[in-house]
């Protein structure tokens, strides 16, 4: 599906923001300032300018409660103790009463650069794939760097454009060319006399989700995968499970997301 196509959401949707206090990197991230305003209320503008119905914000903890109520932004309170983002949501949908073939996107409440095109074209995946039970987006890896990084997640799509498999790992793995760069698209790094596979590029996961409300509220209580646990990414449990997931290909990277001190000044920069 291409970015244009994508962008055109038919169906209403809900973005649903999951932000929690504790951060061992960054202690009480979503509060942190940027430009003047705490980060969760950045992503959630961010949000609304998408064509969500409406965005919501699942905190845990009064502080960020009336940070959001301060500048307009929706939020409930969701229990201290959920152990991931999904979890959380879950909760958010029985409170809000989603219907359960509503279709919700989880933003995640660090990336106050986030596209609200983007938004949109998660959105859409699954409207248009009724198969799946999950949407999310992926972007050409464009350096080698970012292909044998374990931090950076790649995912293999088939030939539907579902989500084959996620991994930290360089994946699929170039057994001839592991020197090189062997993709189309960065052939100018190969060494000489080393063919890129034309058409074909390793993908960057890009961690936004959508889902129907009702696969986000079982998803909590599916077993967690031997593989989740291996590579510690939780998506991986949908697809243990026989759930498919639809993947929206971004022309371009996301804007920086916000996990450290290092990246909070980068965002701030940007901002100035």
């Amino acid at each position: 599906m291409s970015a244009t196509a994508a962008a055109a959401v038919d169906s209403p949707f809900t973005v649903l923001i999951p932000a929690r206090l504790a951060s061992s990197r960054l202690p009480d991230k979503p509060l942190a300032d940027i430009a003047g305003l705490p980060m969760v209320v950045r992503v959630a503008q961010r949000a609304a300018q998408s064509a969500a119905t409406r965005v919501v914000v699942a905190a845990d903890d009064a502080r960020i409660l009336q940070a959001c109520a301060a500048h307009g932004v929706t939020a409930i309170m969701t229990r201290a103790d959920h152990p991931s983002g999904s979890d959380r949501l879950a909760e958010a949908c029985t409170q809000l009463d989603l219907d359960g073939d509503d279709i919700v996107v989880n933003v995640q409440g660090d990336e106050p650069l986030i596209d609200p095109g983007l938004i949109n074209a998660v959105a859409a995946l699954l409207p248009a794939r009724p198969e799946a039970s999950m949407g999310t987006a992926a972007h050409t890896i464009a350096s080698l760097g970012d292909y044998a990084n374990p931090n950076v997640v790649k995912v293999v799509l088939d030939a539907r454009g579902l989500a084959h498999y996620f991994s930290r790992a360089p994946i699929p793995f170039a057994r001839d060319h592991t020197d090189s760069a062997w993709w189309h698209g960065a052939a100018q790094a190969a060494a000489p006399g080393v063919a890129a596979l034309s058409g074909f590029a390793p993908l960057r996961h890009v961690g936004i989700y959508s889902y129907r409300a009702g696969f986000l509220r079982q998803f909590p209580q599916l077993a967690p995968a031997p593989t989740e646990a291996v590579e510690a990414l939780e998506q991986l449990r949908a697809l243990w499970h026989g759930h498919r997931i639809a993947v929206h290909l971004a022309a371009t990277a996301p804007g920086p997301g916000v996990d450290t001190p290092q990246d909070l000044e980068r965002v701030r920069s940007l901002f100035r």
